[in-house]
């Protein structure tokens, strides 16, 4: 099995923001980077997320902004108070893309899209010094070398790299078409299951509903789970519901649909309208309106109104009024991980030091998505990527120069 030639004294594993992130601080640092990916094109998934505008992170207070990561703000708090929002939003800034602050306290390129800033940070890179290899797939460690399978040769091939240092940026399982397909679990301890995050669920909708209202937005509405009411938009699809509203209670609602089956999750169709205002609009005789031009009265659009039709021939008894307010909808499963906007679980805490070292293999860093926790849309799963990407290439740079 031939060495590689020119061994890097920092290779990082994955190519996406996590990955590219720690290549620039230790190239900028001095190291010589080699990036390794299994995808034929760096940050694919950045790619296509920035297709309908790159959230890069978020305006709110940083103790704020760190509430957002639940269970594990006090493991990431050091990386995102080391390249906080600020520092993103300047880092963005030094490669010719401007930003502004959205009407939700969203951060976006003024370009609204990944692909401009993308090119100039490839460039940047080549400019740094850092060489990027496509196509090799990472096979795990043997006698203490990383493996990879190449393309090099006619039928491919199998190297090694032993370099000073090593970055895991590996990513979730999240749309697995476009490179982090979860394979690397099966290479490293200490793995929590991943699962879908910022998902939508399945709902076992009546083919009517179903063949007239798929794919039909849900403005203005709010979404109630477990004592949290989140107001946004969510979607119909032909399995069920997803869309912002929906993802916001989506790890709530995943865990108690795996702690105990379905899950109800309320649907207010006009949150701004008090429950008496449409109690007397709705709840009196309706002479000799039908149904659907009765729900009309109260501003209802067809798609709500056939939601109100579909919990009524569910067998639903509460007052319309209620039914508009507060209506059930009963969540059977999320989606797969083929539809996840990210994922949850991942290499555990424990498994890493204050430097994001793996205790069980020194020298060899992780970063981003692979680790163990998971946030809401808004420009928070793109923060905790790029700061601790900052944190490993940081960290995997002093230990190569140890």
């Amino acid at each position: 099995m031939p060495e590689q030639p020119r061994t890097p004294m920092v290779a990082v594993i994955g190519a996406g923001p996590a990955g590219l992130m720690a290549a620039e601080v230790a190239a900028q640092g001095g190291a010589a980077v080699t990036v390794l990916d299994r995808m034929p094109s760096p940050a694919r998934k950045l790619l296509i997320a920035g297709r309908g505008g790159l959230n890069l992170t978020h305006s709110e207070p940083l103790p704020d902004f760190l509430g957002r990561y639940g269970a594990a703000r006090s493991r990431l708090a050091p990386s995102i108070e080391a390249f906080p929002p600020a520092a993103l939003i300047a880092w963005a800034e030094g490669l010719g893309q401007e930003t502004f602050v959205g009407t939700s306290g969203r951060v976006f390129p003024r370009a609204m899209k990944a692909s401009p800033l993308l090119r100039a940070w490839l460039a940047r890179l080549a400019g740094l010094g850092v060489a990027l290899r496509p196509r090799h797939r990472w096979l795990g460690w043997e006698a203490g070398a990383l493996v990879f399978e190449a393309p090099e040769g006619p039928g491919g091939a199998t190297i090694r790299l032993r370099p000073a240092a090593t970055v895991l940026a590996l990513g979730g399982a999240s749309w697995p078409r476009l490179g982090s397909d979860g394979a690397w679990t099966g290479l490293l301890e200490g793995v929590a299951p991943l699962r879908p995050a910022n998902c939508g669920f399945r709902i076992a909708w009546s083919e009517h509903l179903r063949t007239r209202f798929a794919g039909t937005p849900l403005k203005r509405i709010a979404l109630s789970f477990g004592g949290a009411t989140v107001r946004g938009e969510a979607v119909l699809t032909a399995a069920g519901i997803e869309g912002g509203a929906v993802y916001a209670l989506s790890a709530a609602l995943r865990e108690a649909i795996a702690a105990s089956g379905p899950a109800t999750l309320h649907l207010d169709l006009r949150p701004d309208v008090e429950a008496a205002a449409l109690a007397a609009r709705l709840d009196g005789p309706r002479g000799g309106l039908s149904l659907a031009n009765h729900l009309r009265r109260a501003g209802l659009p067809p798609v709500a109104i056939g939601l109100v039709q579909e919990a009524l021939h569910a067998g639903a008894t509460a007052p319309l009024s209620r039914l508009v307010k507060a209506l059930p909808l009963r969540l059977e499963a999320p989606m797969g991980l083929d539809r996840a906007i990210s994922s949850a679980g991942g290499l555990r805490w424990e498994e890493v030091d204050e430097h994001l070292m793996l205790r069980r293999r020194p020298g060899v860093f992780a970063c981003g998505e692979m680790l163990d926790w998971e946030a809401p849309t808004g420009g928070y799963l793109l923060q905790a990527c790029f700061a601790t990407g900052v944190a490993a290439g940081r960290a995997a740079l002093a230990w190569a120069k140890g």
